[in-house]
């Protein structure tokens, strides 16, 4: 008897390249994860399009129906839970959450950033990067608190910054990472080998460092 994959919801508001790597990465036999639902706050996102293509079930929540924050993420919520998700994964959903929403899906809501957490937090963290003169940048897979950008991590993806870099050439060879450690950080958690333990993460029963598990070029 097959045994039962973990389910996971995805939230979503633009193109969705991320959402198609962890498509991708759920087509695998040995994925351990199926996608169970795509949700965005724009119903034009081009990732429902990504979706829908590949026979996930896509809903739209629209925060501009709600009065708050407050109640659009209850909307959101069960929304979620209505399609039976044991882990929800951000992949460019472009609203910050409230309290009540963290809190409820403690432990088993992953976002990705794109610096070497704590660097970088909000926003522009290329241009960042580069201003800073960085020698290495790079995008962090984490668990989600209350604190914007501020879970501990779980994986890193570090690449080098090249002389004559852009924040757009940067961004682009981030982005090839991102798609890589995402879908990787999502099979350790369906496979039972990722939690969250306070401000800390266990792998395998171990306790990461605070960087999460680093990976180099």
């Amino acid at each position: 008897m097959a045994q039962k994959k973990c389910q996971v919801a995805v939230l979503i508001s633009g193109s969705g390249t991320n959402l198609q790597a962890l498509i991708d990465a759920a087509a695998a036999e040995d994925a351990g994860f199926e996608l169970c639902a795509v949700i965005s706050n724009k119903a034009d996102a081009y990732g429902l399009t990504r979706a829908r293509d590949a026979g996930i079930p896509a809903a739209v929540v629209s925060h501009r129906d709600y009065a708050d924050r407050e109640s659009f993420d209850r909307a959101l919520i069960e929304c979620i839970d209505g399609h039976g998700a044991e882990l929800v994964v951000l992949a460019g959903f472009m609203r910050i959450l409230t309290p009540g929403f963290v809190r409820h899906y403690s432990g088993r809501l992953l976002n990705i950033h794109p610096s070497l957490l704590p660097k970088y937090q909000g926003l522009n963290t290329h241009q960042r990067a580069l201003d800073a003169g960085d020698a290495e940048h790079g995008v962090t897979v984490h668990f989600v608190t209350e604190e914007l950008d501020g879970g501990p991590p779980i994986v890193q993806a570090v690449v080098p910054v090249e002389p004559g870099d852009t924040a757009g050439i940067l961004a682009k060879r981030v982005q090839q990472r991102e798609h890589s450690i995402y879908p990787l950080a999502v099979r350790w958690f369906a496979g039972g080998r990722l939690r969250m333990d306070g401000e800390r993460v266990l792998l395998d029963g171990e306790l990461l460092p605070p960087s999460g598990r680093v990976i180099r070029d």
